[in-house]
């Protein structure tokens, strides 16, 4: 026993001592970097989802939000006019608020399927759907998909800012778990198809099915509702009045998950994708924004002048105050659209710009940078350069007076050679020697060459500069018929030195800005002006261009009451301009084409002379009949000579240019006008009211003063 005992142990102990010197050949050893890998993998994700159970144990144990039936969203900023009409709000201009039950089902299910197609499954967030978004936007290094449900996006809209960071991420949980807790599944559909921004000023479904169709919710097509449901991701870019292309490809996106979900068959699919996207006739300036182009103008005050952000302003419940009058701009939609069509200029392309403000202090009272916002968002105010051809020259006769001339100088009215340059009244139709208003009044083209030449090119730029023109001017002699390019903001603006005494008065748009408890944050701090004419200066160009409105160009802008101003018309008949006063108000008026194409027969005497009437007609109601306070100003043409050439044999022959001759002239151009307006194309107004009003509204016309020295001028068309 022993001796078999011994020789068991002792063949264990060699076994065994055998197998710790040669180690098996088939284990390899192990790879420390996989090792550490996968440990850091294990607890990463450990970590992740027992993050992921403590958050949801935390939002599971939040509290409901107390009276959120009873909420109403932030007030929404809005912007005023001076006398207190709302002009713009950031809100739907005509909101409707619609209960689940008269929301259409596929409009419903078209929203679910566009933003969130587990809405009825979860609790008011999706932990996997964020985490799946976050993988693809890590893969794609920038935010390529979101995962925000429709309970997270109304969070956002009724309680939190739309800041990108993790802060508000993590509140929009929170809320939307609250909200979850506190309303049903359909009462949140409901709030957030109220609420949530569509485009174009639209806040909420009603008020989109009015503003781009102009139906009811029930009355929308399967297409209709799949475009309004497309918006939310991006409302500016799928709103269709700006892009309709997009609007159309988003809206077929739209169709196609509702394909998905099997929420609408195949057919209905095909159909709906084919369909033309036919929207509200009613023009966007008229259903949710009173005046476009002047709030367009405001936001950038707001945004550049004032350093407020875009989002401040759109969410901050703010009110803000402007200087528009809200009746004079109104009567402006009015007039522009009514004028031009009944003069035939119906093309998208034919279109009109009005600017109008306080000359004693600055408000801007009309703006309208186009006929129609909707066709159109470029704005002919401050953005487009036009000539104004004839209507520059009071400039040129404003530097004649500032270097000591007079109204009263004789200025030979004959045909005239600068260098090369031979500038020729119309028909070649002069007036021997006439005094430097009548010039003016009857717009004669070789005078105001005459003037330019007389006192130079440079004073001339100088005071256009010194006026506020920044546009580019040539160094020639040319520049005295308009044939440099001009901002019609600019051009209003130097104009108004003419009313005041000589004051240029900066324009500004915003009054004062409130926030939503009445607080006011900004307050317009005052005129800012500077003195650029001296005041007999004003006062005579004053008296020179009243007698364009009295007897001159420019009778088509009389307004019964003391008034002053220009027109404009370029030789090819591309622009046309009518820039006038009174003591209060400075307006101008552009009619043009964008395409810079010819408009026969149109003159600053017509189309922008009656726009520029009926409009301030209407902005000059509140200062009655109020003269300019100026010195009178006698105009007899009793002065010095301007320029001693003798270059045409009539030029000192009194016979050459009597009062009868003129009134001929004057009559036979009125014939032909008459002749041109039957052979124009017949042109349905805006409505027979409109049109009734533009045109019959001077049943009472003002008394022409009669005067033995001012005759009856040419009107600028036929010069």
């Amino acid at each position: 026993m022993t001796s078999s005992y011994e020789r068991y142990r002792n063949s264990r102990e060699y076994r065994l001592n055998t197998e710790r010197r040669e180690p098996r050949k088939d284990k390899k050893p192990e790879n420390k970097f996989y090792t550490h890998l996968k440990m850091f993998i294990l607890t990463f994700t450990a970590l992740g989802l027992a993050g992921i159970v403590a958050l949801n144990l935390y939002l599971s144990s939040l509290p409901p939000i107390e009276n959120l039936k009873d909420f109403k969203p932030n007030i929404v900023t809005k912007f005023y006019s001076d006398d207190g009409e709302i002009i713009k709000t950031f809100t739907a201009f005509t909101y409707d608020k619609a209960e689940i039950k008269e929301v259409p089902d596929l409009l419903k299910k078209a929203f679910i399927a566009t933003e969130d197609k587990n809405f009825y499954h979860h609790k008011g967030y999706d932990l996997f759907g964020i985490v799946r978004s976050s993988i693809q936007n890590v893969i794609a290094r920038q935010a390529v998909q979101g995962a925000s449900t429709i309970t997270q996006q109304l969070a956002r809209i009724l309680f939190l800012s739309n800041e990108r960071t993790m802060t508000r991420k993590i509140k929009e949980l929170e809320v939307a778990t609250r909200i979850e807790k506190t309303i049903p599944k359909d009462k949140i559909l409901e709030m957030y198809l109220n609420n949530v921004y569509l485009g174009a000023g639209a806040y909420g479904v009603a008020g989109a099915s009015k503003i781009y169709f102009n139906k009811k919710l029930n009355q929308l097509t399967l297409p209709e509702l799949a475009l309004i449901a497309g918006l939310p991701q991006a409302p500016s870019v799928y709103n269709p009045y700006n892009n309709i292309d997009l609007a159309k490809k988003r809206r077929n996106q739209v169709l196609k998950r509702m394909l998905t979900m099997r929420y609408i068959k195949k057919d209905e699919y095909e159909k709906a994708i084919k369909a033309e996207i036919k929207l509200s006739d009613m023009p966007m300036l008229y259903t949710t924004n009173k005046a476009p182009y002047f709030n367009d103008y405001v936001m950038k005050e707001l945004t550049e002048k004032l350093h407020f952000s875009e989002t401040e302003i759109i969410h901050g419940g703010y009110r803000v105050i402007t200087t528009l009058d809200a009746k004079a701009q109104d009567k402006a939609n009015q007039a522009i659209l009514a004028n031009m069509r009944a003069y035939g200029l119906t093309n998208k392309s034919q279109q009109a710009a009005v600017f109008a403000y306080n000359s004693q202090d600055g408000k801007i009272l009309v703006y309208a940078g186009g006929k129609n916002y909707g066709e159109s968002q470029y704005d002919r105010v401050t953005q487009a350069i036009r000539p104004p051809g004839s209507a520059f020259k009071p400039i040129v006769y404003a530097a004649a007076l500032q270097k000591g001339f007079t109204p009263n100088d004789m200025i030979d009215d004959t045909p005239l050679t600068i260098s090369k340059w031979s500038p020729h009244n119309y028909g070649n139709k002069y007036r021997g020697r006439i005094p430097m208003y009548k010039a003016l009044m009857v717009s004669s083209n070789v005078c105001a060459a005459r003037v330019i030449k007389e006192i130079g090119v440079h004073s001339v730029i100088q005071l256009a500069r010194v006026l506020g023109i920044t546009t580019p001017l040539e160094k020639d002699y040319t520049i005295s018929l308009g044939s440099n390019g001009v901002k019609l903001f600019e051009f209003v603006r130097a104009y108004s030195a003419f009313s005041n005494g000589g004051y240029v008065v900066e324009p500004y748009a915003i009054q004062r800005v409130e926030d939503s408890r009445g607080r006011v944050l900004y307050k317009a701090p005052g005129v800012k002006s500077s003195h650029q004419l001296n005041d007999e200066t004003a006062a005579q160009m004053t008296a020179m261009l009243k007698t364009v409105i009295v007897s001159g160009t420019g009778t088509g802008a009389n307004i019964g009451k003391p008034a002053a101003g220009k027109t404009g018309t370029t030789d090819d008949y591309k622009d046309a301009y009518f820039v006038g006063y009174t003591p209060n108000i400075v307006a101008g008026v552009w009619v043009g084409d964008d395409n810079n194409k010819k408009m026969a027969g149109l003159t600053g005497g017509t189309v922008p002379a009656r726009i520029w009437k009926d409009i301030m007609t209407v902005a000059t109601e509140k200062y009655g009949n109020k003269d300019f306070d100026y010195p009178e100003i006698k105009l007899n043409g009793s002065g010095k000579s301007i320029g001693e050439e003798k270059d045409d044999e009539n030029a000192e022959n009194p016979a050459a240019s009597p009062n009868d001759e003129i009134l001929k002239e004057a009559n036979e151009i009125k014939e032909r006008a008459a002749e041109n307006a039957k052979n124009s194309s017949p042109i349905k107004p805006v409505t027979a009211d409109d049109i009734s009003k533009t045109f019959n509204s001077n049943k009472n016309p003002a008394p022409v003063p009669k005067t033995e020295n001012i005759p009856i001028a040419l009107p600028e068309s036929l010069r």
